[in-house]
């Protein structure tokens, strides 16, 4: 049976701590526990059948920190080899009869990637995928990313492990007692992106015991459609007697982790600290506890590297200066090559408190891919705002979704079909809300039963690539072009069809909007007002103009 076949309709028991067992053994500080894989492959089978034998369904190969930062590529592959046949071992010697999995175990590289540190995003992916294409060749069942405290560290692990393999793949983070990542990503944030990626389960280890860990678990339950990992460990670490110590026992951790089974938690084992005694404990605390059904959550949602920002009642505000067809000194800067520019016109966006910034620097005889990719990696040194990037050229916007820490908005050509068969893959690749332009083979459309009828065919083809309605925003009219005639009361009906029709959400590009002469009764603060009305769900808007001041400054960050 498939692994996400079983836990569909089963709790999933993983293993508990290897460090803990190993130095039981004798592991000395400062060795590399990888490498008793092959000097001292009794010691890893034993520990991997004893947590077999506790009912675990799943155990990690001895691999957390196997990567060709401390092996030599040879070196590497036989670590992987013997790792996966150790764990083979003890699934066959173990007497338990559960279903049992192995999955290669893939922990941080040991470096901060750039900004903060000196190895750059695909030099990680790189390393990472070494790792999982042994564990592919030598058979794993699955590929478990752990203990990442940096979002941009984990996306690159998850890049390479789908880029090199057909396997599920589940992700797990270590928060601390502020609730977030090391680099400041919230739960809500590292859900945004590893749902949108396609992670196969989701969740937190280490760090903290079931009990201090609990709060993170429930933010996951709010927002993931996934199964939710829970692996803590056995309380804080504390020393005595010049030794770490873990003071939650069995009996303890297993109430704890209960109590969030109960809630809905589904992936569970221990991580530092924990022995085959609180698995054992935690198995038979879930006897009695029937998995709750996981509810697909419907909320169309962006993040930064730190938050999300939700499609809901109100608005979004998303800063339009970062765009060189309504900013001449934005176009400027670009033909010049000044990147500068464009960071400190975020910056200027973020302290009038817009909720997103959209970032197009498209310009006749410009390099686009790699001047976009250079925006996006500038904007988010300082810039912790979600971004909704527009590109022209998809290998462009393919780099800078790359790049990108989060769960980006994405604006492609448009709504056409050519434009959609090469925006689809990448939203589904890289996680993204695709801004869609209302519009067929004929340009854009003026009726608003047109544009519905266009929504409606856009989402259709966009399931075919396994991209859900939630992750798709209309624009019922140009975005980020000069629009001189929107037809302003069939792009009201529009907005107000497509969200109570089809039940999602629009944009408005606010800064170029020009009413025409047959709407020269409809000012531009009233068609605001009734687009609101109507249900828009975000406007792309000048944070210096008076319309800003009115729909602008609402916070939404989650």
């Amino acid at each position: 049976m498939k692994i996400t076949d079983y836990m569909k309709d089963h709790f999933l028991f993983l293993d508990g701590g290897m460090g803990t067992m190993l130095q039981k053994h004798g592991l000395a500080a400062g060795e590399l526990p990888e490498r008793w894989n092959i000097t001292k492959p009794e010691v890893i089978t034993e520990v991997h059948k004893a947590y077999y034998d506790a009912g675990s369904n799943v155990v990690s190969t001895n691999t957390f920190g196997a990567n060709i930062l401390k092996f030599s590529a040879d070196e590497l592959e036989a670590i992987v080899k013997a790792a996966v046949e150790n764990a083979r071992k003890a699934a066959e010697l173990s007497a338990g009869t559960q279903p049992k999995w192995v999955a290669l175990d893939i922990g941080p590289s040991g470096k901060l990637l750039a900004p903060y540190g000196d190895l750059e995003f695909e030099d990680a992916v790189a390393l990472f995928a070494e790792t999982v294409k042994y564990g592919v060749k030598y058979g794993v069942d699955f590929i478990f990313i752990e203990t990442m405290n940096d979002i941009y560290e984990t996306k690159a692990a998850l890049l390479a492990a789908k880029e090199n393999s057909d396997l599920p793949v589940f992700v797990s983070n270590a928060y601390g007692e502020d609730g977030k990542l090391m680099t400041g990503a919230s739960p809500a944030a590292m859900i945004a992106m590893l749902e949108g990626m396609g992670a196969d389960a989701i969740g937190m280890n280490c760090s903290l015991g079931p009990a201090m860990l609990a709060p993170v678990a429930e933010e996951y339950l709010k927002y993931a459609s996934v199964p939710v990992i829970l692996k803590p460990n056995a309380g804080l670490p504390q020393i005595v007697d010049r030794k770490t110590v873990y003071t939650v026992l069995p009996e303890e951790f297993s109430a704890e982790v209960a109590l969030l089974l109960e809630k809905g938690v589904r992936i569970t084992g221990g991580c530092c600290g924990t022995t085959p005694a609180h698995i054992a404990a935690t198995v038979q605390a879930a006897a009695g506890i029937s998995p709750k059904v996981i509810q697909p959550k419907d909320s169309t949602c962006a993040s930064s590297y730190t938050h999300t920002v939700d499609f809901l009642e109100v608005p979004i505000v998303i800063g339009d200066r970062i765009n060189p067809v309504c900013n001449e000194q934005c176009r400027e800067a670009l033909a010049e090559g000044d990147i500068d520019y464009v960071v400190s016109e975020g910056s200027d966006q973020q302290d009038e408190e817009v909720h997103a910034l959209f970032v197009n620097v498209g310009i006749p005889g410009a390099d686009e891919c790699e001047m976009l990719s250079s925006a996006v990696t500038e904007l988010q040194t300082i810039n912790n705002l979600p971004l909704l990037i527009a590109a022209s050229d998809s290998a462009a916007l393919e780099k800078a979704l790359r790049l990108y820490k989060g769960k980006a908005m994405v604006c492609f050509g448009g709504g056409r079909k050519e434009y959609l068969a090469e925006a689809f893959p990448l939203v589904k690749k890289y996680g993204g809300v695709l801004i869609a332009l209302t519009e067929d083979e004929n340009g854009i459309l003026v009726k608003a039963e047109d544009r519905l009828a266009a929504a409606a065919k856009i989402l259709a083809d966009a399931e075919q690539f396994g991209i859900l309605k939630k992750d798709i925003v209309f624009a019922p009219m140009p975005l980020g072009t000069r629009c001189e005639d929107t037809a302003a009361a069939e792009t009201l009906r529009a907005v107000k069809e497509i969200r109570n029709t089809l039940s999602c959400h629009t944009v408005l590009d606010v800064s170029n909007v020009t009413l025409s002469a047959d709407n020269a009764d409809m000012p531009l603060d009233v068609f605001l007002a009734a687009a609101v009305r109507n249900g828009v769900s975000a406007l792309l808007i000048n944070p210096y103009s008076e319309e800003f001041d009115v729909y602008g400054k609402t916070p939404l960050a989650l």
